[in-house]
């Protein structure tokens, strides 16, 4: 631990417990069952994509698409980007044994870095048309041919959690499954009244630790309503863990640790020994996730 920066909160952990500094899930192993495409013509964006009926789900019916929306600068790493999104694993076997095959969309914002080392071209400066576009654009190019899609689920991490809020804000009746992790952006109550109108399913999910988003200025107003939804299940750990049990830190001068709600997010909400991360989805999120595709 002396070897690593102590994050602020370090003198706050229950007693017993310990500070994890990385995901204890290994990194690429599964990129190579994505394939690379772009939508220059209307969207403008590129993106990774993964086909279910290329490893062993038949063709000639509709399959679910989870569109995965990465977070800011996660564009700028290449293959990575479809970990740090959190879109890989939803590929391995038994993820995609417990959705019965699904196809896997990860858009690309089109970043860079301009001359003083910033981020731009994210989704903060994106308007949710494009993404809208290129979701279309993906069907008719890759999905129609097989059988087409039935559930549409947008699932989204930091900035990209908040893209997912945007843009079913915009087009409420196109996502049938909306799940923002760590949104740094959340709109007002009328969002989960246009939920409702169009029978949304909600996975709301951040940590009351949040060094992005104020807990109890900004999310805490909004969870009477989200609780009187037809269709929610919110998620607020007070300490954020990696598979190891330890809480989660990733300290680079600025602690982010308990905004990468991702890291447990991407484990399926299980401890590296099968544990469940939240004692009412034994299943994990994936379990919460096959349930409303099937609804």
């Amino acid at each position: 631990m002396s070897e690593k920066p102590s994050p602020p909160w370090a003198n706050e952990i229950p007693e017993g417990s310990f500070i994890s500094y990385a995901p204890t899930y290994k990194v690429g192993e599964y990129f190579d069952r994505f394939h690379k495409d772009s939508d220059l013509e209307v969207s403008g964006l590129s993106y990774y994509f993964y086909d279910p009926t290329e490893h062993g789900y038949a063709k000639g019916k509709p399959y679910p698409l989870l569109i995965v929306m990465h977070g800011t600068s996660n564009a700028l790493e290449g293959d990575v980007c479809i970990n740090y999104a959190g879109a890989e694993f939803y590929s391995k076997d038994d993820y995609q044994k417990a959705l019965g095959g699904a196809y896997i969309l990860v858009p690309l914002a089109p970043e860079y870095r301009d001359s003083d080392g910033m981020c731009r071209g994210n989704w903060n400066e994106i308007e949710t048309k494009k993404v809208h576009d290129v979701v279309c654009a993906f069907i008719k190019k890759h999905a129609e041919k097989n059988g087409g899609i039935n559930k549409k689920a947008i699932l989204g991490n930091s900035s990209g959690g908040a893209m997912c809020l945007r843009v079913s804000y915009d087009f409420p009746d196109f996502f049938n499954i909306i799940i923002p992790m760590g949104a740094p952006e959340i709109p007002g109550p009328e969002l989960f009244d246009l939920y409702d109108e169009n029978d949304v399913h909600l996975f709301f999910a951040i940590g009351k630790r949040d060094e992005v988003n104020d807990f109890n200025k900004n999310v805490a107003p909004l969870i009477p309503r989200m609780k009187k939804m037809k269709h929610s299940f919110i998620f607020t750990p007070d300490w954020v863990y990696n598979g190891d049990h330890g809480i989660a830190s990733i300290n680079f001068g600025y602690e982010m640790g308990q905004h990468c709600i991702i890291n447990e997010m991407h484990c399926n909400l299980m401890f590296d020994d099968g544990t469940p991360m939240e004692e009412s989805l034994p299943n994990g999120v994936l379990g919460w996730l096959a349930e409303a595709i099937k609804a």
